[in-house]
């Protein structure tokens, strides 16, 4: 290449920033663009929330409760290239080919952040819509686990309050029998003694087990969350400690200064920079949650999922003079809390779920409105997988719903239990540490996706994603 050649691919390359500078400018000024957050714990159901939502904007036949496609206001939803390239696209065409393929498939869970943009084409109605003209709406869809959001109070926790909080709910009545191998492992170790790898990543590896086997256990509150997805961090120091009583003497070269080190360094290097570079750009959020999954593991997997959840509502209500609103500037104005799979039950039985949802909620959803955050929860299923049938069983009608089953792959009628009218009857005990339900055992099933066969211009079936989507993209599509 001569360089002339050069000089005019500088020119070029100059003249095209620009281009694209002039572009997001007026994005910016003309084109509003809503960033939406998608987050859930592990098996709550992020990936098919934001795959059924996407397809059903496009084809809007089972919208009507989203104000905007039933009155015609939406003329057109299209995808574009997301505007961050340094974040992985969501793979929406693979993730709805799974879905709606002829042998039907879940698709992937989340285990990084991802991106996706939706841009709606909106033709205001009414007296005043000729006046104002059509205009471009672009929905920034991120999705990302929300293991990382119980992180947070890790931020104001020091290595020794962090690991006296870990031990202790390890060594707990609910999680004792979980932890029996890593407490074995750390028996052995003096925290004292001279750093080496060998024991370090040992430790890290049997704490890291016994996180996943809480999780597969029906536990929430299980941080470290990159533990559990470490993606590309996977092995590095920053991922490689494990929670230790402090000795009365700590060397500069002890085991346990090292572990100190490393929690730190994954607090600096690790969370922050996912709140900084990530979440304090996310304008609406949905929390997405399988209430009826801890429900069926029984009391202390609900009362963990209590707590979880009010370590995740931190983030969406940092105070002023926390580090959190310091890099945020801002705060997520609305927040929706979504018990998914509502499909599982008979949809007499929803009233009860959003409830219980609500009932979960209610502390740190009260401080989240005074902080001037708009709330809402309610229960959805983002893919039908079921139908519902009653049947006779010994004299009782029992509202059951009938699918394909996960495992097998046979169709089944399922009865999971009622749910109690008042919430209270399983907060209680839970919140007192009953280890199983006095009134009644909850079931749930795996249910595989159900072959479906659209109409033109119907998106997949669905539970409430209409009514989601109003609340959480309603107001600025008018």
């Amino acid at each position: 290449m001569g360089l002339g050649d050069f000089a005019a691919d500088i020119a070029e390359g100059a003249v095209r920033r620009v281009e694209n500078a002039g572009s997001r400018a007026k994005s910016a000024l003309f084109e509003p663009v809503i960033r939406l957050g998608v987050t859930g714990l592990s098996r709550s159901g992020k990936t098919v929330f934001i795959t059924s939502l996407v397809a059903n904007m496009l084809d809007r036949g089972r919208m009507p409760q989203l104000l905007a496609a039933s009155n015609g206001a939406i003329t057109a939803a299209f995808l574009q290239p997301q505007p961050d390239d340094t974040i992985p696209r969501f793979e929406y065409e693979r993730h709805l080919a799974a879905l709606s393929g002829p042998e039907p498939r879940w698709p992937q869970s989340t285990r990084a952040i991802s991106q996706l943009r939706l841009s709606i084409r909106v033709q205001p109605v009414g007296f005043f819509g000729g006046m104002s003209g059509p205009k471009t709406v672009h929905v920034d869809i991120v999705d990302y686990p929300g293991e990382w959001l119980l992180d947070l109070p890790l931020m104001t926790q020091s290595f020794t309050d962090w690991s006296c909080e870990a031990l202790a709910l390890a060594a707990g009545e609910a999680r004792g029998e979980i932890s029996k191998n890593w407490h074995a492992q750390y028996a052995k170790i003096d925290p004292a003694v001279a750093f080496d790898e060998a024991t370090a990543q040992g430790l890290a590896g049997v704490f890291t087990e016994y996180l996943h086997a809480a999780r597969a256990q029906g536990f929430s509150a299980c941080a470290p969350g990159r533990f559990l997805l470490p993606g590309e961090l996977e092995g590095s120091p920053a991922l490689t400690f494990a929670p230790m009583e402090r000795p009365p003497k700590t060397p500069r070269n002890s085991l346990w200064r090292e572990m100190e080190r490393r929690f730190n360094a994954y607090k600096s290097q690790v969370v922050k920079p996912f709140f900084r570079d990530h979440f304090a750009k996310i304008d609406r959020q949905i929390v997405l949650v399988d209430v009826l999954g801890a429900i069926n593991s029984g009391p202390a997997a609900v009362d963990d999922l209590r707590v979880a959840m009010r370590d995740v509502l931190r983030a969406f209500r940092p105070g002023r003079k926390s580090w959190l609103a310091a890099l945020t500037g801002k705060r997520v104005d609305r927040v929706l809390f979504a018990a998914t799979k509502a499909d599982h039950l008979h949809h007499r039985q929803h009233p009860q779920l959003t409830a219980i949802m609500e009932a979960l909620l209610r502390e740190a959803k009260t401080r989240a409105d005074f902080a001037g955050a708009k709330t809402a929860a309610m229960s959805l299923a983002s893919f039908r997988t079921t139908v519902e049938e009653t049947l006779d069983h010994k004299g009782r009608r029992l509202d059951c719903v009938r699918g394909r089953l996960l495992e097998s792959g046979k169709f089944a009628a399922f009865y999971p239990g009622a749910l109690p009218d008042d919430p209270a009857e399983l907060l209680g005990p839970a919140q007192q540490g009953a280890k199983r339900w006095l009134s009644e055992d909850y079931q749930s099933m795996r249910f595989a996706p159900a072959r479906i066969s659209l109409k033109p211009g119907d998106g997949p079936p669905h539970i409430r994603l209409d009514r989601a989507a109003e609340f959480l993209l309603g107001d600025r599509l008018r």
